[in-house]
């Protein structure tokens, strides 16, 4: 008898034969055709419109409020828009990185560090803005606690444990300059970077690098860069200040409540 381990092999094969196959034709008979490679249709067909929906202001704030409504429902936003965020920036710094080396002007705006620099500092909903919001406006323990112990992994853009345990998913108060945040302040790094005072991103720097250092480093020493980052951390504290008040607030009268209703139940 054959051993079950080779079996399995063969019985994973006969289908990758078939599938290979039949994109093979259809590749070739397309050439055939058209005359025109099956992956260069493809690129002219939907990435190259995709590429310019991305590369507007509008384009990249509309993907970046869909990322920030799964994030508020339970889901990872980025893991849900990666298939379609990552080609597009990815290849725009690429592009961006091959004139600099060359000497010649810098294409694109809107590239992969842009959205880190500009549009997740501190992590998804710039909550290194609600963290520092948190430590000014609020007296609750727990909140505080929360974000003592966030603002470290914070530092390096990872903010799970706040989005989780603020908490800001199935928030409603929360939520909302969750999702209003990154969208203002992705508008002033556009604007920022359009105008000439902020300069474009030319180096693919990792997402975990530290708010300015990335901006710095990024955009190869542009001082505008770091300025303009810095007004959008402020920008962020000012958007959360007020929602942090009406959360904590909130908060109190719950907790006061219930214990109104202890006390009722003990008399």
């Amino acid at each position: 008898t054959v051993p079950p381990n080779v079996s399995a092999s063969f019985s994973a094969l006969i289908p990758a034969i078939i599938t290979t196959t039949v994109i093979a034709t259809f590749g070739f008979i397309f050439h055939q055709a058209t005359g025109m490679y099956l992956y260069d249709a493809v690129y002219q067909v939907v990435q190259q419109p995709l590429e310019r929906v991305v590369q507007s202001l509008p384009g990249i704030l509309l993907l970046m409020f869909v990322a920030q409504l799964f994030w508020v429902i339970g889901i990872h936003g980025n893991q849900m828009i990666k298939p379609i965020r990552e080609p597009l920036l990815l290849g725009a710094i690429t592009v961006n990185m091959s004139a600099f080396e060359q000497g010649k002007e810098v294409p694109n705006i809107i590239t992969m560090p842009f959205w880190d620099v500009y549009m997740s500092i501190g992590g998804s909903g710039l909550t290194i803005g609600l963290l520092i919001a948190v430590m000014i406006a609020t007296k609750r323990k727990e909140m505080k606690e929360i974000a003592k112990l966030s603002i470290g992994p914070g530092l390096f853009n990872i903010n799970e444990p706040v989005i989780f345990g603020m908490p800001i998913m199935l928030n409603p108060i929360l939520a909302i300059p969750f999702i209003i945040t990154p969208l203002v302040t992705g508008s002033i790094g556009y604007f920022a970077t359009a105008a000439g005072f902020a300069g474009k991103a030319v180096v693919m720097v990792p997402w975990t690098t530290p708010p300015l250092i990335n901006a710095w480093l990024s955009t190869a020493g542009s001082m505008g860069a770091v300025v303009t980052q810095l007004i959008c951390i402020l920008t962020a504290v000012l958007i959360y200040l007020p929602f942090v008040k009406i959360a904590s607030r909130r908060a109190e009268n719950a907790q006061r409540q219930a214990e109104n209703e202890q006390a009722s139940q003990q008399i």
